[in-house]
């Protein structure tokens, strides 16, 4: 009696979390160790990222509301080199730097700058400066991001695979030892059934940051966009 209570206390510690990874194979080892690296970054770009985007979502609200209060581009202009950069101003700086470019073109050029098609090629000019500053800002705010996504798809596989190759050397035990108990069988299942959890905890947080932060990014960038058309008519009304 006192015999199968301690093999059943053994048994017990072989299938604990700690010794089902310790004594893994080295291909699940290997397939734990990527997929706690995976979480790892995955986290890491999760909590930079929201860092980030909110502060980049509230300078930019913050400088949406100077925009409007200030009557002349060049107090926001005499402000945005003051205020920390943000997505939108950063498009209203490439903006303006392009409109001063076309105005001292036309000051030099006289009253050749004056034909509608002269007009329409500079508003076409700030158009293109504002919609290359737009996507170097969404650029930026995107980088990192995908990674999450490429985890969320990935690692529920990685974990499948690690659960593939514990089944296979669960059977294996089985072969060699001529017996299909449950003492031959239950480490190798425990061992593939740790590597889909793993897999699995890396890819839920991976696909809820990913969510998250693309709602975010979205966001913005629509208020770069609205700013954008708003920067534009202005511009028509005052200068074109």
């Amino acid at each position: 009696m006192i015999h199968l209570l301690l093999q059943a206390g053994g048994a017990e510690d072989k299938l604990d979390i700690v010794s089902l990874i310790v004594h893994a194979s080295s291909v699940a080892k290997g397939t734990l160790v990527l997929l706690a690296l995976m979480s790892i970054g995955s986290w890491f770009v999760i909590g930079t990222k929201w860092w980030y985007l909110a502060r980049a979502y509230k300078r930019s609200v913050n400088f949406v509301e100077l925009f409007w209060r200030t009557q002349r581009l060049d107090d926001v202009w005499k402000a945005t080199e003051n205020d920390p950069p943000s997505p939108v101003s950063e498009v209203f700086r490439a903006g303006f730097v392009e409109l001063a470019k076309l105005r001292k073109r036309r000051t030099e050029a006289g009253g050749d700058a004056s034909a509608p098609e002269t007009h329409i090629g500079d508003i076409e000019s700030i158009e293109r400066a504002l919609s290359r500053a737009r996507t170097m800002a969404v650029t930026e705010m995107e980088n990192k991001v995908p990674f999450l996504a490429t985890t969320a798809s990935s690692a529920p596989f990685i974990g499948l695979f690690g659960t593939v190759w514990g089944i296979m050397n669960s059977f294996r035990n089985i072969g060699a030892k001529g017996a299909a108990n449950l003492a031959t069988v239950a480490p190798g299942i425990a061992e593939a059934l740790v590597a889909t959890a793993i897999g699995l905890v890396a890819a839920i947080p991976a696909v809820m940051g990913y969510n998250y932060l693309s709602r975010r990014i979205r966001v913005i960038s629509a208020e770069m966009e609205t700013f954008t058309n708003d920067f534009l008519n202005i511009i028509r009304r005052r200068f074109f």
